[in-house]
């Protein structure tokens, strides 16, 4: 993809780069999307009614069983492109902050350090009563149980109805109202409170950029919006900052 020459020379200049991923980016990796996952034996259910607090104390084991089977979709991907550019990009850029939407960890295991998980990640799991991240425990349950109290295990999601992290939450504004160029990529922009986050930067004086194959409502503030990939579009952004 050509990187228009304006906005390589804006991405040169950055001494502060903040980036949102969505689903976009992990979609070419091959991982479905939320309401795509629900095939075969899941196809039944409504996603948005498993991922509740309330289906889990409902039904906790049906809840355990739907999370494991997608940690096992993920676990079968691996980084593409366009998170490997992202990893490069962070060595490149004197500052620069990850915000994902995702929860499947791919931008950790591609090599980008403090990412900002805004919605948590799926391969980690925690305690619903003490909510800490419990590393080791028995695995002959569903779900299993918290080794300190006894309480079940649950994955370190946000489920619908939750609150998104706070800490998560106020770097990744702060990331938003001190970058010079924000890139949007992969994300349809319509989640709240995340897609106020490039809003932030543009009230802030960033450059807006945005990459999707499709029009969102952002398209029409962004500074530069490449029509595309990530897997094309990150690494051709990449080539031109070290060009």
């Amino acid at each position: 993809m050509n990187i228009p020459g304006d906005l390589a020379e804006t991405l040169r200049n950055a001494q502060r780069v903040a980036v949102l991923t969505g689903s976009g980016i992990s979609a070419e990796s091959g991982i479905p999307t939320f309401r795509e996952a629900q095939t075969g034996l899941w196809e039944r259910y409504d996603p948005q009614q498993l991922a509740t607090l309330e289906a889990f104390h409902q039904a906790p084991e049906l809840v355990w069983n739907w999370y494991e089977w997608r940690r096992e979709l993920v676990e079968r991907t691996e980084p593409n492109a366009g998170h490997l550019a992202l990893v490069e990009l962070e060595d490149l850029v004197p500052d620069f902050a990850l915000i994902t939407q995702n929860v499947d960890g791919l931008h950790g295991r591609a090599g980008n350090i403090g990412v900002i998980e805004l919605h948590g990640n799926i391969t980690r799991t925690k305690c619903s009563m003490e909510g800490e991240i419990v590393e080791e425990y028995e695995e002959d349950a569903s779900p299993p149980v918290c080794p300190n109290c006894g309480a079940p295990l649950r994955p370190d999601v946000v489920w619908f109805g939750e609150m998104l992290p706070p800490a998560a939450m106020e770097t990744a504004s702060n990331a938003a109202r001190t970058c010079d160029l924000f890139l949007s990529v992969g994300t349809s922009s319509l989640v709240y409170p995340a897609a106020g986050l490039p809003r932030e930067a543009l009230a802030s004086g960033a450059t807006l950029v945005e990459i999707n194959p499709d029009e969102t409502p952002l398209t029409a503030y962004a500074h530069y919006s490449l029509r595309g990939k990530a897997g094309d579009c990150l690494p051709s952004l990449v080539s031109a900052l070290s060009a």
